[in-house]
């Protein structure tokens, strides 16, 4: 008899000793939902538009850039379009559509003729050259796009492989139709 009680004693104590744990962790209460956070969810909240880059005035030099650049459409590989414009706001810079982005470009010409437009905010860089353009993330070191073609570009390889059809002597003298600067 005396055993009984004592694991009855010892069943007592575990009990006891075990309480306050049960106590603190106890049964789980269901969540409630708040208004506000099933809002939150089922509303993400847009994300304000980038703050438009401060543009310092154009020089002489990039105003004539901005010239020389090829302002529409242009059809690159993978059916993909670029449309480039004239700045809507300050003059000598171009804006570069793609994918529903926006980039805002300064032209500057390079010393091989080749025209840049450079990101004003250093992410990206878009090179027309005679015969294509391509447009470049200069953080990732890769091409975004490639083989891009502007009509006129089109058209000026059409003369120059036309010319080189009419005049085969001369044709390995030619080059790609890059005027380098003086």
């Amino acid at each position: 008899m005396q055993s009984l009680s004592l694991r009855g004693s010892a069943a007592a104590l575990i009990l006891c000793a075990a309480l306050p744990v049960l106590a603190q962790t106890g049964p789980a209460k269901p969540a409630v939902a708040k208004p506000a956070a099933k809002a939150a969810k089922a509303a993400p909240a847009k994300k304000a538009p980038p703050a438009e880059p401060v543009l310092a005035e154009a020089g002489e030099e990039q105003l004539a850039a901005a010239d020389r650049a090829y302002l529409g459409e242009y059809h690159c590989e993978f059916k993909q379009v670029v449309d480039i414009e004239k700045h809507t706001k300050v003059p000598g810079y171009i804006t570069v559509a793609w994918q529903k982005q926006h980039i805002t470009m300064k032209p500057v010409l390079s010393s091989t003729g080749a025209l840049r437009l450079e990101d004003v905010t250093g992410r990206t860089l878009m090179i027309q050259i005679a015969n294509k353009s391509m447009l470049l993330d200069t953080k990732l070191g890769q091409r975004l796009l490639d083989d891009c073609v502007h009509p006129e570009q089109a058209r000026l390889m059409a003369e120059a492989r036309a010319a080189a059809a009419a005049h085969p002597e001369t044709a390995a003298a030619d080059s790609i139709g890059i005027t380098p600067m003086k």
